[in-house]
């Protein structure tokens, strides 16, 4: 998450947010990197540098503050963005610490002007701009940028968004039973934790996990026919169990992250990770044989069984989660608030996020179990685009 990496001696790397230290002629970065003989990596004392600008929305950070991106001013700005403070001196840090005491979640960036607000349909941070336009270096530390007076530079503070964060059982009885439909690892407790966001209600569940409910999802201890709840999370796949339902939401992710994210929850918890012995021994094999073609027959019989169907994709839920979040919520029949919605943009990780400090270092599918795979995908696919539904997403395959 940092913004600049610092490479040295032809083996050492190092990261920060700024640099101070004088240039040195690029003649002293005379290093071969140890791992790539082409290239230079620094010298005795002399850094080689490089400025992220492609790092992931979600992973680039300043400190405590995650970079949201480079945004056009918006119209009206002191009703978009209501609090602001002219910063001689500016820096990142200066308005980020300023939006904070202020509780205001984003900091906006603008030359010598810093503003603080919330994500509104007056400021949505939906239409980035190119980050070259808000480059202009920053008055107070010169190897930061602090956007322009048309070109603003957001980041996101650690100040919670609460537009979104209360919830509640319905406060009448649910007319109808919404299943919130999944394989296992396909990313249901991340989507129930969007849809609570989005609703204000708390989601249900056809089973009892007690870790769920000590996190904060309160309708995992009611009966899932309690109607207390806007849906029910299940992985059930049988035609009595779905047909129980009068609706549903059906969340479908590529089977190979799935199996490994539901083989991570069944040997590590819902946030942990498998052994390197678990994946190298015959639990995996064995996992795969069982559960792949799980993964088939789950999507294959809520599409025949199932009544009133909502096929959402969790990598469009990931790339374009404020439309797609949008559908699920109206099908669960709820008025979407634009503003709510553009709160839970920002909350949107939620407490069970799988860091990916500890992935696989090596591919676990072996030729067999991705040829098996493949062909329980263009099933699936030829399912969904028989019933004139758009198909499974590209990076399905080839693998």
């Amino acid at each position: 998450g940092y913004l600049y990496a610092g490479l040295e001696f032809g083996a050492e790397c190092y990261c920060g947010h700024k640099v101070q230290a004088p240039n040195a002629s690029e003649t002293e970065c005379n290093m071969v990197c140890k791992g790539e003989r082409t290239n230079t990596c620094g010298g005795v004392n002399r850094l080689s540098i490089y400025r992220l600008e492609l790092a992931q929305e979600s992973a680039r950070r300043y400190g405590s503050a995650i970079f949201r991106g480079c945004f056009h001013r918006p119209d009206n700005i002191s009703i978009a963005l209501p609090v602001s403070q002219v910063m001689l001196n500016m820096s990142v840090d200066k308005c980020v610490d300023f939006c904070t005491e202020k509780e205001y979640p984003l900091s906006a960036l603008a030359g010598t002007s810093c503003h603080c607000g919330f994500p509104t349909t007056l400021f949505t941070l939906h239409e980035r701009e190119d980050e070259q336009l808000c480059a202009q270096k920053c008055a107070g530390e010169e190897f930061e940028s602090c956007g322009t007076a048309e070109y603003l530079l957001v980041y996101q503070t650690q100040v919670q968004d609460n537009r979104c964060m209360d919830r509640r059982f319905l406060p009448t009885r649910a007319k109808q039973l919404v299943a919130l439909a999944s394989f296992p690892g396909a990313g249901n407790t991340w989507a129930r934790h969007l849809i609570e966001l989005a609703t204000g209600f708390y989601t249900g569940s056809y089973y009892f996990d007690g870790s769920l409910y000590n996190k904060g999802f309160k309708g995992e201890r009611d009966h899932w026919r309690s109607g207390r709840t806007i849906c029910i999370k299940t992985h059930e796949s049988g035609q009595k169990e779905i047909e129980s339902f009068d609706s549903a939401i059906l969340l479908i992710r590529n089977p190979y992250k799935a199996l490994m994210a539901e083989f991570n929850r069944k040997y590590g918890g819902h946030i942990g990770f498998a052994s390197h012995a678990h994946w190298k021994g015959k639990e995996w094999p064995e996992f795969v044989a069982n559960y792949a073609p799980w993964w088939a027959t789950h999507t294959l019989d809520w599409l025949r069984f199932g009544r009133k169907v909502l096929v959402v994709h969790f990598e469009d839920l990931k790339r374009d989660l404020f439309a797609q979040l949008q559908r699920m919520v109206g099908l669960l029949g709820i008025a979407a608030c634009e503003d709510r919605l553009l709160c839970v943009e920002g909350q949107k990780d939620g407490n069970f996020k799988r860091s990916g400090l500890r992935k696989l270092e090596y591919d676990p599918y072996t030729p067999e179990m991705r040829k098996v795979i493949s062909g329980y995908i263009r099933t699936v696919d030829a399912a969904l685009k028989l019933r004139n539904l758009s198909g499974v997403p590209d990076d399905y395959y080839p693998r």
